[in-house]
């Protein structure tokens, strides 16, 4: 087993010529048990403590997760010290239940790869104090990970995509459009100005109250948006989609939490009732904003495809757009599928 010091030594990143170089030494030996490239990637940067095993050509080898959701849950919301704390008590036994699921000894491993950044860095310090001592414990090279460019590229270890293609990524920290050209070669297209997507419908969430409403209790902010919109009047509210005369790809959700906030503190005293307790008019507001969030996503990810196909930047036979939805504070307003690559017409 592994055993974590206080102390941990500053170690060089490498560069990008050197990975490159590294990952181009792969190398295929049939009747091998495993390939000859195996690498331990290790993931810490928000609220989940994750490692895998992972061979040259995107097999799954062995993962193990722990996820802190319910811990968060009963906060209402993840504070940066508690998800610390709980990603030191659970990264060892994790990336351990990782190769025993994946059988692999350390001895094994071609490299170690973690996440860097971005993220909140009281998690993504406990992931790199861990990988760098297990790197000098193990002499093996080190691959740091950008969290944003991973997610683009998850889609290449399931699916048959070919470079390049326009990426959609979402999560409870992130609102990012960007077309792939290749691995460390990406043209960003657009970002939010503001907040993600994600922490707005949290906030909205915590302002309506949801966790005290029957249905939502045990839901995260975005689920519970979602729960509640399927019950909801989207257009009771008249709320205008963010920058629609903005001629670029950026996205804004700050401005949307402020009317939403208003139409709250009108609607609350309207009905007579304080802060704290649900409004009558709770699932019409919560599909207001959802719908109101997609339609701002759908028109910003629609300008970016046309910019694209405009300067040649995709292919004008086989354009793909993938989009990639992740953490738990914001749900899907598309089909219920996993991330995957769809055409775009």
């Amino acid at each position: 087993m592994l055993i974590l010091n206080k102390t941990v030594r500053v170690f060089s990143i490498p560069s990008k010529r050197k990975i490159y170089e590294f990952l181009g030494s792969f190398s295929f030996h049939p009747g091998k048990l495993f390939l000859h490239k195996l690498v331990l990637g290790i993931e810490t940067s928000c609220d989940d403590t994750a490692a895998a095993v992972v061979d040259e050509t995107g097999n799954v080898l062995g993962e193990a997760i722990h996820s802190q959701t319910e811990v968060h849950l009963k906060t209402g919301g993840i504070i940066p010290p508690v998800a610390q704390q709980l990603h030191r008590e659970n990264i060892q036994r994790i990336v351990q239940e990782a190769l025993s699921a994946s059988r692999v000894s350390t001895s094994e491993l071609s490299a170690i790869a973690t996440t860097t950044k971005p993220g909140l860095a009281l998690s993504l310090g406990v992931g790199l104090s861990f990988s760098l001592q297990l790197v000098d414990q193990l002499k093996k090279p080190f691959i740091p990970i950008h969290h944003m460019e991973a997610h683009a590229l998850t889609i290449r270890l399931t699916n048959n995509v070919e470079f390049p293609f326009l990426v959609l990524l979402i999560s409870g920290g992130h609102c990012l459009l960007a077309l792939v050209r290749g691995v460390s070669d990406f043209l960003l297209l657009g970002k939010s100005l503001d907040i993600a997507p994600g922490d707005m419908l949290d906030k909205v969430a915590r302002r309506l109250s949801l966790r005290k409403h029957p249905e939502c209790s045990t839901m995260s902010g975005g689920k519970a948006i979602e729960l509640l919109a399927k019950q909801g009047n989207k257009l009771l509210f008249d709320l205008k989609p963010p920058m629609h005369r903005a001629k670029n790809c950026d996205f804004s959700f700050s401005g949307l939490q402020n009317v939403v906030d208003k139409i709250i503190k009108q609607k609350e005293k309207e009905e007579g009732i304080e802060v704290g307790q649900i409004l009558s008019s709770a699932a019409d507001i919560a599909a207001a904003v959802q719908h109101t969030t997609a339609c701002h996503i759908a028109k910003r990810t629609h300008r970016a495809i046309l910019f694209c196909q405009q300067r040649g930047l995709l292919s004008q036979t086989n354009a793909v757009l993938v989009w990639q939805l992740n953490g738990s504070a914001i749900q899907p307003v598309w089909p219920k599928k996993e991330p995957e690559a769809a055409s775009s017409h």
